[in-house]
């Protein structure tokens, strides 16, 4: 890894932490990420030259902290700089029983950031859009295409949330465990959010990296809800998924898909956590939609081969998600089962009617490129497969549907 690449690869792991710890100082979400901008910067500016420090994140921290109140300074010039305790530590700020808390509860400033960030003063919404910006750095455009709208839109959202909160006067003090569990809902879906950002992304590419901190950080929420089924099921479906990783791409960078993928690569020491996790929680007899997602990555899970996978148990689960919660997407996700079951006929008059919705979504018209593809339409699979491309969100998906396309100009030769 080359030394820009391995300090770009730094300053994204290593935000959560020194965000949530600048934050914790400053008790300011603009100011931290301000902050934490500038230590970046310097970072840029004198690692190069000088090499990495020991610990990156209390470097970060440290330049960041300093940074922060030689802002205040300047900004402050015509009136006396706040007390020390105003822009202190924690411990410094906060009465001894929320610091016990905090010290019982919270060892990560990370999950802490998570909590605060998805406050009952802003709509969901806006919860988990500020949430993957402040705490995981994602792009306008990427928590954009998570959430299907313009990055436009996702900009305003993002920018009324923080004004709302410097508007309301939002405390950033510790949750306790009441205010943990009306936001833990928000802060799974952030969790969620997280993972699946790094898991669209291509070998070699820094977000990848996204999967193994959302996996952290639902071990982290599972300390805190130990007997809550649905952290049980956002951690198995998060394990499942994580298992294929391996395999989910060539040497050169290829996708490979599901069924043609080596089994043997995958991970079976998070197959068989992800396993157990999801059978104990399904005793709970409490289904959610993450216990069903993780039910049918278990399915794909306990497969030896692609002709084993229960297509039929796998469609039955994606109708029972629809009732629990409706959604385009877990519908096109059905239609991957029903194509399997009825063919691709059925499986096209299912996603049709979900177009209006899903016209910016990429897996949307490649799932359409690839049923007209088996129903011999080549015209329109190949208006479907150029669409996905243009909304591919790696270059791995991307070239992936290149080759379709191949396919599909090969074709009068090969027959």
């Amino acid at each position: 890894m080359s030394d820009a690449a391995w300090i770009s690869s730094t300053l994204s792991s290593a935000r959560p932490q020194a965000v949530g710890a600048l934050l914790r100082y400053f008790r300011d979400l603009d100011r931290a990420e301000e902050a934490f901008q500038d230590a970046c910067l310097r970072a840029l500016r004198t690692w190069p030259d000088k090499g990495p420090p020991r610990d990156p994140v209390a470097w970060l921290i440290m330049v960041g902290r300093n940074a922060g109140i030689d802002q205040v300074r300047r900004n402050s010039r015509l009136t006396p700089l706040p007390d020390e305790a105003a822009l202190s530590d924690l411990e410094d700020a906060e009465p001894d029983l929320a610091e016990r808390l905090d010290g019982a509860d919270y060892r990560d400033d990370i999950l802490r950031l998570m909590f605060i960030c998805c406050h009952p003063e802003l709509p969901p919404t806006q919860q988990i859009a500020l949430a993957l910006r402040i705490v995981s750095g994602l792009t306008v455009s990427q928590i954009a295409r998570a959430f299907l709208v313009s990055e436009s839109a996702m900009e305003q959202r993002i920018t009324r949330a923080k004004a709302r909160i410097a508007s309301a006067g939002t405390s950033f003090e510790t949750p306790d465990p009441v205010q943990r569990s009306e936001r833990l809902g928000a802060v799974a879906a952030m969790t969620y959010l997280i993972f699946n950002e790094g898991y669209s992304a291509g070998p070699g590419d820094g977000r990848a990296g996204l999967c193994d901190e959302a996996l952290r950080l639902a071990r982290l929420l599972l300390r805190l809800f130990q007997v809550e089924p649905e952290i049980m099921g956002l951690t198995a479906l998060m394990l499942l998924q994580h298992s294929r990783a391996a395999a989910r791409h060539s040497a050169e960078g290829e996708v490979i898909l599901l069924d043609d993928q080596d089994r043997a690569l995958w991970n079976r020491q998070m197959i068989a956590e992800g396993l157990a996790l999801i059978d104990k929680a399904l005793r709970h007899a409490r289904p959610g939609p993450y216990q069903i997602q993780a039910a049918i990555a278990a399915l794909h899970a306990r497969a030896a081969t692609p002709a084993d996978t229960e297509w039929a148990q796998i469609d039955r689960l994606y109708a029972n998600l629809e009732r629990l919660q409706p959604s385009p997407v877990v519908t096109l996700n059905r239609a991957v089962a029903t194509s399997r079951i009825q063919g691709p006929e059925a499986a096209l008059e299912m996603i049709l009617p979900l177009e209006p919705r899903l016209s910016s979504y990429f897996y949307f018209h490649g799932l359409m490129g690839s049923l007209l593809l088996q129903l011999n339409r080549p015209a329109e699979a190949r208006v479907a497969f150029d669409k996905a491309i243009s909304l591919a969100g790696s270059l791995a998906d991307a070239d992936h549907i290149r080759r379709q396309i191949d396919r599909l100009t090969a074709a009068p030769a090969d027959a």
